[in-house]
């Protein structure tokens, strides 16, 4: 279907791993859909090449950044206001149908019916149902539409500073005009409402098509034990950032197998925060993955650097990340 596509964003290195995945996991499940990545400037070329070669269409975007720093103080993610720049996605007019999807979803069977829907149709979500999550939409590019949005943001804003806020308060007759819109939970699954209902999991947990991490901490944010096939460091609790121990290693497993080899192929390898840790129990050594460290350039100068740390204007989203800098430390200290 050439004129239908699965979109998603990275607006940086980190994402364009979740993308890669997300991807992955699309064609695993044999969509019969075009995919297509929206990508930040900020992206370096080798993910932009691995991405290349899962995704049909790559298109580098503007980063649209909402700056409302007290509705995003609200949730605790600064890092939000840049999802402004999902509103991109109305502009690729060259699709008649479109399903948004977020970098930090993993699909789990094939949901091409979700292009039998209609726009605005999303799941609700978790932390209020009343209004939509943003993570997975149908929606129709209409360059009407986006510049609607555009003078919508103007005017209105972003009543929690980002993208979500945006779109429910434009689609604001989601709750209560048609059901046909309203997905089932199953296809936009957030991994940390899990713990918060357990009796509905266990009871429809397997029928689960989209797993959704949400929160600040991603899949890629841990690492992995290629010989156990288990990430190391997540001990889930009930809190608001757990994330489901197998959808992670699920996450994990197609990372290694699908995604992997072709970033060692694009970075070549050395910048890759790859290390071994003794097993006490043997003399054997097992291979620790983390996602890779990509050699992310910068068109500023050291000097400009500094003048724009100095002047609050780091990229938070970017090379001046808090992940980069701790897993570049992590390198160095191993």
């Amino acid at each position: 279907m050439a004129d239908q596509a699965y979109v998603t964003l990275a607006t940086n290195d980190d994402y364009a791993k979740g993308a890669m995945v997300l991807g992955r996991s699309l064609r695993k499940h044999n969509t019969t859909k075009q995919l297509v990545a929206l990508i930040g400037p900020h992206v370096a070329e080798p993910s932009r090449a691995t991405l290349s070669s899962i995704y049909d269409e790559v298109r580098v975007v503007d980063i649209m950044d909402s700056g409302d720093t007290a509705h995003l103080a609200l949730m605790k993610r600064p890092d939000l206001g840049v999802t402004f720049t999902k509103l991109h996605c109305w502009q690729l007019t060259h699709y008649t149908k479109c399903v948004f999807m977020d970098a930090d979803t993993l699909v789990l069977s094939n949901i091409d019916e979700l292009f039998e829907r209609e726009e605005l149709s999303a799941a609700p979500d978790p932390g209020w149902p009343d209004c939509f999550n943003s993570g997975v939409f149908v929606f129709k590019p209409s360059i009407e539409t986006y510049y609607s949005l555009m003078t919508h943001c103007i005017e209105n804003g972003s009543f929690d500073g980002g993208d979500q806020g945006i779109l429910n308060s434009f689609f604001n007759t989601w709750s209560t005009a048609d059901i046909s819109k309203h997905l089932p939970f199953i296809y936009n699954l957030s991994s940390i409402a899990i713990y918060t209902y357990l009796p509905a999991f266990q009871q429809y947990g397997h029928e689960a098509k989209v797993v959704h991490f949400l929160g600040k901490v991603k899949p890629w944010n841990y690492s992995y034990d290629t010989k156990t096939g288990k990430v190391k460091g997540h001990t889930p609790t009930l809190g608001s950032d757990d994330l489901h121990p197998d959808f992670l290693v699920q996450w994990w497993n197609l990372y290694s197998s699908r995604v992997l080899p072709g970033l060692k192929d694009a970075y070549g390898g050395a910048v890759f925060c790859t290390g071994c840790t003794e097993d006490k129990t043997s003399d054997n050594v097992v291979e620790t993955i983390q996602a890779p460290l990509p050699a992310q350039k910068s068109s500023m100068s050291s000097e400009e650097r500094k003048q724009r740390w100095e002047a609050g204007q780091a990229d938070y989203m970017g090379v001046d990340s808090f992940e980069s800098i701790e897993r570049k430390l992590d390198c160095f200290l191993k």
